[in-house]
């Protein structure tokens, strides 16, 4: 599956260049004009990365960022902009910006830096024995999970079902499957359980249950992770 990209970009001809080249490298591109939009569609989007230009009409870059952040988006955020001044640099970091880019750059550059965003964001080390997503870091040899380097208390069956989602990521997943491959064919729960230990996963990851983030609810299908 080619990684989504969502650029967020008000000039025209360098959406559109960064769109095609961004495509020629496999890449599904969705671009948008201004900072309402993209937030919107960061929010809803299922995107692996977000390259946001910091002078937008209207919602400035910056106020993206935070935003998206303070909502608990954890998508990758690449930012573009015109100034040069370490200060922007520095702002876009701290309101939670992965990388910074500065106009005009190399398109060589840019490619780099996205790649590096997208490998960041999947499995770690040689084994693939670890996850991060958002501000959380998932061991699954040590079966731990921190945020930000604070450790989070997980149930094993907890645990088991995020390595599942993580490991199906993006992918719409009934709750029968859940049961099946979480709890075992011969286990005799519900799928109310499945709900109680997903409401219970969103209680711990969630920066907001009710409006979840990373453990998406798809009426009538079952769930799907989006971290």
């Amino acid at each position: 599956m080619a990684s989504r990209i969502l650029l967020v970009e008000d000039e025209p001809g360098l959406r559109l260049t960064l769109t095609d080249r961004l495509e020629s490298e496999g890449y599904a591109v969705e671009g948008v004009a201004n900072g309402e939009e993209g937030f919107q569609r960061a929010s809803d989007g299922h995107f692996d990365l977000v390259i946001l230009d910091v002078m937008l009409p209207g919602k400035s870059g910056f106020d993206v960022c935070r935003d998206l952040r303070r909502s608990s988006v954890g998508v990758p955020i690449l930012m573009l902009t015109a100034r040069g001044q370490i200060v922007d640099r520095v702002v876009g970091l701290k309101l939670g910006a992965d990388d910074y880019l500065t106009k005009p750059f190399e398109m060589a550059e840019l490619l780099a830096r996205v790649e590096a965003r997208l490998r960041a964001r999947g499995p770690v080390g040689a084994d693939g024995q670890a996850y991060r997503f958002g501000p959380f870091h998932v061991d699954f040899r040590s079966t731990e999970i921190t945020r930000e380097g604070k450790p989070i208390e997980l149930a094993a069956k907890e645990f088991r079902l995020l390595r599942y989602f993580i490991e199906h990521r993006n992918a719409t997943l009934g709750r029968d499957e859940l049961l099946n491959e979480v709890w075992g064919y011969d286990a005799l729960p519900t799928t109310r359980t499945v709900d109680v230990h997903v409401a219970g996963l969103r209680r711990k990851l969630e920066a907001n249950p009710r409006h979840p983030h990373f453990i998406l609810t798809l009426h009538g299908l079952g769930y799907k992770f989006v971290g």
